[in-house]
């Protein structure tokens, strides 16, 4: 259960927003939806903003609580002081009340302050003792990311919740009929499995060789296959459609739109641990996920997955020697194939 302080403590009925400033990448946009829904059950009047770039804005349509995004996109290695003071008037005319910074450097911090935010709040790191109003101690000692950022959102003090509420992402069934139409697809009476080749950094891709065997064998048994991700992927994608033939289908594209109703759609689908594979968990799809030289256990998704797979034993330098190329695509077609022949596969990850 949420600690959720009574009213005279905690001011229950204010009504100025919130600005959440999270990590802009796609999987920890999707958890942090966990921290949304602690927001409005300590204050169910506030409505709660997220500081976002333009590849993570769709997401917040598609996130329950959500009221906006402001969309900045700031760059990573620079800090141009002229870019961060525009945005600073930007957050200043919204009158946020409160600011969680879930970043640990000083520059994440540089707008809420400029913007004169009340509430600061955020871990000690990086030279914020000034620029922070709620300095909060022992993110290390939060081994998950949920915990760091979540934690945030409770009272100072407060203990962790036993269980986060789990993240939600929702697409509207009129938007599924309409994104079919804009791709020409219909809905033939065969599976749909999605693939996601896509993972920051090659380590924890599985073998694009291996999605090319996986989505032939699919084919082959008549179901069809959509191949999601950005313009990174497109080489990749092209390749796996060469192997699998027509019923594989190239839907990469820069609006992560595109893959959100995607993978809605999907009967199931395969992911390296990447965000896509979190916005699948958070769709209720039946996900297969594949984990290398990362930990399920500190970054899977807070919702069920229909499969976690990873390499067979180890090779000899700890979790972070395992190869995503041990896992033989026999194995995630047979679990594909298990998640397929469940007259309840969808109903079964509720």
């Amino acid at each position: 259960m949420i600690h959720n302080p009574s009213p005279e403590v905690d001011s229950a009925t204010r009504p100025d927003p919130i600005l959440v400033v999270p990590y802009m990448w796609i999987g920890d946009f999707v958890r942090c939806h966990s921290v949304v829904q602690v927001l409005k059950s300590r204050w169910p009047n506030r409505p709660v903003d997220f500081l976002t770039t333009t590849l993570c804005a769709p997401l917040l349509d598609y996130m329950p609580g959500v009221r906006k995004g402001i969309v900045w996109d700031l760059p990573r290695r620079r800090l141009p002081l002229s870019q961060y003071r525009a945005l600073a008037e930007r957050l200043r005319a919204e009158h946020y009340g409160s600011a969680l910074i879930m970043l640990r450097t000083w520059k994440s911090v540089l707008a809420p302050f400029l913007a004169g935010i009340p509430d600061r709040v955020g871990f000690f790191g990086e030279g914020r003792l000034l620029l922070l109003t709620d300095i909060r101690w022992g993110e290390r000692n939060l081994e998950r990311m949920i915990d760091r950022c979540g934690a945030l959102a409770l009272p100072k003090g407060a203990p962790l919740p036993a269980e986060w509420p789990l993240p939600q992402v929702a697409v509207p069934a009129a938007e599924i009929t309409a994104w079919l139409a804009k791709q020409g697809l219909k809905k033939s009476g065969h599976p749909v499995v999605a693939l996601a080749p896509g993972a920051v950094g090659p380590g924890k891709a599985w073998p694009p060789g291996h999605y090319a065997t996986l989505a032939r064998e699919l084919a082959a048994n008549e179901t069809e296959v959509w191949i999601l991700g950005g313009p990174n992927e497109r080489q990749i994608a092209a390749d796996i459609c060469a192997a699998g033939g027509p019923r594989v289908k190239d839907l990469t594209g820069s609006d992560l739109r595109d893959a959100i109703v995607a993978l809605k759609i999907a009967d199931a689908a395969v992911t390296n641990d990447s965000g896509l594979m979190h916005i699948a968990a958070a769709l209720g799809t039946p996900t297969i996920a594949i984990f290398g030289p990362t930990s399920p256990r500190l970054w899977a998704p807070l919702n069920p997955l229909a499969a976690i797979l990873e390499p067979p034993g180890n090779t000899g330098g700890g979790i972070k020697g395992r190869r995503t190329a041990d896992i033989a695509p026999q194995r995630v077609l047979d679990a594909v194939q298990r998640v397929l022949a469940a007259p309840d596969r969808r109903g079964r990850l509720a």
